[in-house]
């Protein structure tokens, strides 16, 4: 069974995304808590390409993915308490891929690239009141490495890991799906 062609895929997803908020104070004690919750999932569809030459596998691979990936965080800092909302409603990523072929239909890989998402942040008083929303497109990176297992000639099932770098916010995702090549 050879990887060469292009593939179109479709996949589940599990997703879990880190979001990060820092509060500063100069030259005042206060005091105060954050606490956070997050989740969600996503799912999507890929499509790419792959070329073999002996053992090694190369190709490109576009990833789009909808989410229903959500955080909260509560503040009770003075002088601001109340909450933070982050909806990030899809991400998309373009990555080169590499892999060896350790036995003739399970390949190794690695991959990386670049990434993109759309991110909503709801700022709200502890009245419920909401303050500000702040829609936010943004760029950023990806890497990751996985596991391809082909076990019919057109067909393949894979798992993987992937980290997608935003500057302040990240998304992990460990993700399973079916692979169809035609």
């Amino acid at each position: 069974m050879e990887y060469r062609g292009i593939r179109y895929t479709i996949r589940a997803r599990i997703e879990r995304e880190q979001w990060s908020v820092e509060v500063e104070a100069s030259n005042v004690s206060i005091g105060g808590a954050v606490s956070k919750t997050n989740s969600g999932v996503a799912g999507g569809i890929q499509v790419g390409c792959d070329y073999q030459t002996g053992a090694w596998v190369i190709g490109l691979r576009d990833m789009f993915d909808g989410t229903s990936l959500s955080q909260s965080a509560t503040f009770s800092t003075i002088p601001f308490t109340g909450t933070a909302n982050s909806d990030t409603h899809w991400f998309d990523t373009l990555t080169a891929r590499g892999g060896y072929l350790v036995i003739p239909n399970i390949l190794l890989y690695v991959q990386g690239g670049a990434a993109w998402t759309d991110t909503d942040v709801t700022f709200a008083n502890d009245a419920g009141t909401q303050l500000v929303t702040i829609s936010n497109s943004r760029t950023g990176w990806t890497v990751g490495g996985g596991a391809e297992w082909m076990f019919a000639p057109q067909w393949s099932v894979f798992a993987e890991y992937n980290f997608m770098g935003f500057g302040g916010s990240n998304i992990q995702d460990i993700a399973a799906g079916v692979n169809y090549k035609f």
